[in-house]
């Protein structure tokens, strides 16, 4: 096996109470290019993943102070982080294993392990969850998954017209630059667009969806060039 990563350096999050663990762990994936944080209670662990970016956690079950079971639960459902999880215990029963993915674990590696499995798996989460981030265009609070053709804002699902989806995407993977009118009067009928101004028609539609519930518009018309698309005022 190579000693570097095929990928990025992976930023990680080791919660592990047993600190010989720690410390093999440590001495192995910083080898391949690791970057390394620790903890060794649940209680720290939440304040080190809500205040800091990692690609992955490696999470193990019984820690003190908060349980992995608990940590990984109001990580997914009361913060809404959804950073990769490997799950580390020694309860190796179906049910066990159940539980953890119940409580938002996305792998489940039991003790003992090897560092190259534990490394591969890293990878592998890794990976999968790039892939994910690639499909999925953000601007301020607004998201649209490119795969799934799921808008939301705020959290909230917005549904869009299949024009407005095309007008959206467009002017999303260009933020912050301005789309002109031409470019995408082109997008929704090629060469032949109707007569009168259908595409100003189209706009309002999408701006009755993504802006007007919300508090803050982000679609802004440049006058005589065309639209954009930004959280940043005019």
């Amino acid at each position: 096996m190579a000693n570097a990563l095929d990928v990025a350096p992976i930023r990680a999050l080791i919660v592990e109470d047993n600190r010989d663990i720690c410390g093999n762990i440590a001495a192995y994936l910083e080898k391949q290019s690791y970057i390394l944080d620790f903890a060794y209670d649940g209680i720290n662990a939440m304040q080190l993943a809500l205040s800091n970016t990692y690609d992955v956690i490696v999470l193990d079950l019984m820690l003190p102070g908060m349980d992995g079971l608990s940590f990984c639960h109001k990580l997914r459902a009361d913060s809404d982080v959804q950073t990769p999880v490997l799950m580390l215990t020694a309860r190796d029963t179906l049910d066990d294993k159940l539980e953890g993915f119940k409580a938002g674990a996305d792998d489940y590696l039991v003790k003992p392990f090897a560092l190259q499995e534990l490394h591969a798996r890293l990878q592998a989460l890794y990976k999968r969850s790039h892939r994910k981030a690639a499909n999925l265009l953000i601007v301020g609070d607004l998201t649209l998954n490119r795969s799934t053709l799921q808008v939301h804002r705020a959290g909230r699902r917005v549904d869009l017209s299949p024009a407005g989806m095309k007008l959206l995407q467009r002017l999303m993977e260009e933020a912050p630059s301005v789309v002109a009118r031409e470019d995408l009067e082109t997008l929704l009928w090629a060469d032949e667009p109707p007569d009168g101004d259908a595409l100003r028609s189209h706009l309002y539609k999408l701006r009755q969806a993504i802006d007007r519930p919300f508090d803050s518009p982000l679609i802004h018309t440049v006058h005589r060039i065309g639209y954009r698309i930004t959280e940043d005022p005019p």
